[in-house]
């Protein structure tokens, strides 16, 4: 009964593994056209060595539009990505140019076109699964400082949802809303995709503005089933502590 007791505990604990990303998994916490920076916090776990781009050509919903613009591939790591994890990624125009990411590695992607850099004027920047080179599979979420969505609705998504529209040629953004206290890291995407929640420069040489890195926490309701389970092993274990005594 003693060990029942503990295989009942370690079951209602057990981690499954991470998921293939879909719509929503990810959303984007900061945004700097003047330093070609951005952030994207992680709302479920992300596989090891997953592929997601990074592209601000914009999608017309069928295609790709600009020839001039640019697509990135973000591989993961060797390591799973705990949902709440912000990633921070940099890929500043320069000479020589500067491509990184805080975890995992990002580079510019096989016919992806070469005009790096964000703009603080009329842009949408996407992270989607499938390649550069077709059209994706999955659009995952979008931040855009265009003064009209088309460019998000285009992709599937929606403002406030799975996407975040900021001020008009905001140069700067930031998420400064709550990163503690939901259930589930899912409920930080209607917070994290409201731009109300967001510090927004507009104009202005914000080149030295970093977007947070600070990572979600959630504080999880225990399940019913789970409960039971739990309750159910303690009085196994003082039915046995009692038979002892």
């Amino acid at each position: 009964m003693y060990k029942l007791a503990l295989a009942a505990a370690a079951a209602a604990t057990f981690a499954l593994p991470a998921q293939a990303l879909t719509t929503g998994d990810l959303a984007f916490t900061g945004f700097n056209a003047d330093k070609d920076y951005w952030s994207v916090a992680a709302l479920a776990d992300i596989a090891a060595n997953t592929q997601v781009f990074f592209s601000d050509n914009e999608w017309n919903g069928s295609a790709f539009n600009d020839t001039n613009e640019h697509t990135l591939v973000w591989n993961t790591g060797s390591g799973v990505i705990a949902a709440g994890t912000v990633v921070l990624f940099t890929e500043i125009d320069a000479a020589p140019d500067v491509i990184t990411a805080s975890i995992g590695s990002l580079v510019l992607a096989a016919g992806g076109g070469t005009g790096l850099g964000l703009s603080a004027t009329d842009d949408t920047l996407y992270a989607f699964l499938g390649s550069a080179a077709t059209a994706p599979t999955t659009f995952l979420a979008a931040v855009s400082n265009d003064a009209s969505a088309t460019n998000i609705t285009n992709a599937g998504l929606v403002v406030g949802v799975n996407a975040v529209q900021l001020t008009s040629s905001a140069d700067f953004g930031d998420y400064t809303g709550a990163r503690a206290g939901a259930t589930t890291f899912a409920a930080y995407g209607a917070l994290v995709n409201n731009s109300a929640n967001w510090n927004i420069l507009v104009g202005g040489d914000q080149s030295a503005l970093v977007p947070s890195t600070v990572a979600f926490t959630v504080t999880p309701v225990p399940e019913a089933s789970t409960t039971a389970m739990l309750l159910a092993g303690l009085a196994a274990m003082g039915f046995v502590a009692r038979r002892r005594a």
